[in-house]
């Protein structure tokens, strides 16, 4: 199974996919996010390489220990940058280890193992911090949603270029309002995000296809 998806990575994203590692270099490999995953076997790994750039890595923990299948995706962040906890209109990413809860996008269904939901103007992630369902996704009418939907209470309209296809990080996953919502990987536009970490959609297919569920995002410095 990690072969195949070795293989479909390594056309994804030729010249940054490692070849595969002989039994005894997988049995040693420990990657810096592993004592922090519990029983995860599905890990991306999200290392800042200074302002808002970064480089992803894609890792499998099989019998012989953790595998590298993919590495040195290049990938952007918050515009400025990475903190240990972030705030709603701050522009940075968070760092730690969350949840891959589903993937949506505007594009149909690639397939995986994560849920998914295929968004239009009609779907929404609740950034207001005054009501009920903030940091969930939400599908209203505009004129009908019992949210603010303005951007400038952090709501965002789903129905986007970047949103092609995404996966949702489980950042502040109790809601707590103003500690940030919206947190994805993404569909890159080229530039720096507003918090959420992006990719090329290729790429990112590829991991939606080989997603299951217990996988998760760590993200550092």
């Amino acid at each position: 199974m990690v072969r195949r998806l070795l293989i479909v990575l390594c056309a994804v994203v030729a010249g940054f996919v490692v070849a595969p590692l002989p039994p005894t270099a997988r049995a040693e490999l420990v990657p810096w996010f592993a004592p922090s995953v519990g029983a995860a076997n599905q890990v991306i790994s999200v290392v800042g390489v200074g302002g808002s750039n970064a480089k992803v890595d894609v890792y499998q923990r099989t019998s012989a220990g953790w595998q590298a299948v993919a590495a040195g995706i290049p990938a952007h962040v918050g515009s400025a940058g990475m903190a240990p906890q972030t705030h709603d209109g701050q522009m940075l990413t968070p760092m730690g280890v969350f949840s891959l809860d589903f993937a949506f996008g505007t594009a149909p269904n690639p397939g995986g193992g994560l849920q998914y939901v295929q968004v239009d103007r009609d779907h929404w992630w609740d950034g207001d911090m005054k009501s009920p369902t903030y940091n969930t996704m939400q599908v209203c009418k505009k004129a009908q949603c019992p949210f603010d939907t303005d951007p400038s209470s952090g709501t965002e309209n789903l129905d986007i270029p970047q949103y092609e296809h995404a996966v949702v990080m489980g950042v502040n996953e109790q809601r707590v309002p103003g500690n940030g919502g919206a947190f994805f990987l993404h569909t890159t536009d080229g530039g720096p995000t507003a918090g959420c970490v992006s990719i090329d959609d290729h790429t990112l297919v590829s991991i939606i296809e080989w997603l299951r569920p217990g996988a998760v995002i760590a993200i550092s410095k």
